[in-house]
């Protein structure tokens, strides 16, 4: 048995052509598409970077618990669980975030990783003479200009080499079986820079200043003009992954392990580029254009090939899903579910909402025909408490545990380990993009425009997300939070 998952980061379905999209060019993941199933109905987890990582690999939901963190002492990832029943793993990617503190304990899961340096603000190339910063719009940044000199032909940009680096493993390891391997390429996410070819694909026609680094905020600088720029350069650095994925599935066709190989390809979290009138994700509410995900499963053989699903599915279905294919068990207890049945039968899953979103911030249900986005009820919003034996947290060098995790207690406080675990107050108050509660009838009103929230309707969605965040184990705190 052999398992490929591949991950493109910050992946809005909206752009892809096996979801409706009419001008954007993704070839091979039609491809991978036409010989596999689709989903329409999988959403994140926990979002964005780290925890929606985390979420994979454990099969639990973490984004109630705490925010941006590491794999803690008392996670349980699948990766461990292959390698008990002798199964490798190996990693290759150009996500910098595993390598910067807040991020650790990811890589070290797998047998085997590879980083290829680069991508964003990744402490990589250094420069006593800092370059001069350009006129731009949105984000400029003076660790990416240097990282970016060494970029000369697509070739040379991270996810490119990634791709090339998974061929290299592929190659390394022809004939090989009973093995996971991991392809995670950074892009499309920002900033989006490819070479000027491929945003040529799009007739882009734009003669402003630099803007392929949008900050997250309102879309108002530069009018409508640059967000269309703004949208073909995305478009342009998504059909570079797509480019090079082709060549990854090329050396799977050489090597005839295609057809039997299982292959699923997905996404951590959508990313707004003009939708809602906002860039990024982060400060939002978590419109469907972020929560909405592409899951694209090719099965051994070709099973059911060019056939789509409709079932409620998350990013925490992955890990018992490929667990089950190598016939591993699962002994402790997860939030997923496993996707074989869904896959080869067409079977219902048990799922009745799908809980998801940010730490600290909105806590979102879905049944598949509404969205419930459940702000919380106080400005401060308390009580809010963040779970932790590790106590780190987004940063690229110094260690924040004194700033954030303040006057931590000790004790059982999460009902899945026996192992004890701090908890402290963590002080983030209510954002003012995310202050409102939220309904919509995404069947109907799938641009989430007509908010139902203070409606009759809302009840069903208030019990709904009582019961969904019972099952996840919330920590009773946030029901105080969010006023239910």
């Amino acid at each position: 048995m052999k398992a490929i998952f591949i991950l493109l980061d910050s992946l809005n379905r909206n752009y892809l052509p096996i979801y409706g999209n009419d001008w954007v060019k993704t070839p091979n993941i039609q491809r991978l598409a036409q010989k596999g199933v689709v989903f329409d109905n999988h959403w994140l987890g926990s979002a964005p970077c780290m925890p929606a990582r985390r979420d994979i690999l454990t099969g639990r939901l973490n984004f109630l618990e705490r925010g941006w963190g590491p794999i803690e002492p008392f996670d349980i990832p699948f990766t461990r669980l292959l390698r008990n029943a002798g199964i490798r793993s190996h990693m290759d990617t150009d996500h910098y975030h595993y390598f910067h503190v807040g991020g650790e304990n990811y890589h070290t899961q797998f047998d085997t990783y590879a980083f290829h340096r680069g991508q964003e603000n990744d402490c990589w190339r250094s420069c006593t003479t800092s370059p001069t910063e350009p006129e731009h719009l949105g984000r400029w940044d003076v660790q990416y200009d240097m990282n970016r000199q060494t970029f000369t032909t697509a070739a040379d940009y991270p996810t490119p080499k990634t791709f090339t680096g998974a061929i290299d493993w592929l190659k390394c390891n022809e004939g090989a079986d009973n093995y996971v391997l991991w392809v995670e390429g950074f892009d499309p996410h920002e900033p989006f820079d490819c070479p000027k070819d491929y945003v040529d694909l799009y007739d882009d026609d734009w003669q402003g200043p630099r803007y392929d680094w949008s900050g997250y905020d309102y879309v108002d600088e530069g009018g409508g003009e640059a967000t269309t720029h703004l949208r073909k350069q995305y478009a342009g650095t998504l059909t570079m992954a797509d480019e090079f994925l082709g060549r990854f599935l090329d050396e799977l066709e050489r090597q005839d392990i295609f057809d039997d190989t299982l292959i699923i390809l997905t996404t951590d979290h959508g990313h707004l580029v003009g939708e809602h009138n906002a860039t990024g994700k982060n400060r939002w509410h978590v419109w469907n254009e972020l929560g909405n995900i592409p899951l694209v499963v090719k099965l051994p053989g070709n099973m059911h090939a060019g056939q789509r699903r409709r079932q409620l599915t998350q990013n925490i279905d992955i890990m018992p899903t490929l667990l089950g294919f190598f016939n591993v068990n699962i002994a402790h207890p997860i939030h997923g579910e496993s996707l074989e049945d869904v896959l080869e039968k067409n079977a219902p899953v048990k799922r009745q909402g799908a809980l998801y979103g940010w730490f600290g911030m909105p806590v979102n249900v879905t049944d598949g025909r509404y969205t419930y986005l459940r702000a919380a009820a106080r400005e401060d919003n308390s009580p809010l408490f963040v779970h932790y034996q590790i106590p780190t947290t987004y940063s690229y060098h110094d260690v924040p545990g004194p700033l954030f995790f303040q006057e931590p207690e000790l004790g059982q406080f999460l009902p899945y380990t026996d192992l004890p675990v701090l908890r402290s107050r963590w002080n983030m108050k209510r954002w003012r993009t995310v202050k409102d509660t939220l309904l919509f009838n995404i069947e109907s009103d799938p641009g989430q425009q007509h908010n139902l929230a203070g409606t009759e309707i809302e009840k069903t969605y208030i019990e709904l997300l009582r019961q969904t965040m019972k099952k996840m184990d919330a920590p009773p705190v946030q029901y105080e939070r969010l006023g239910l």
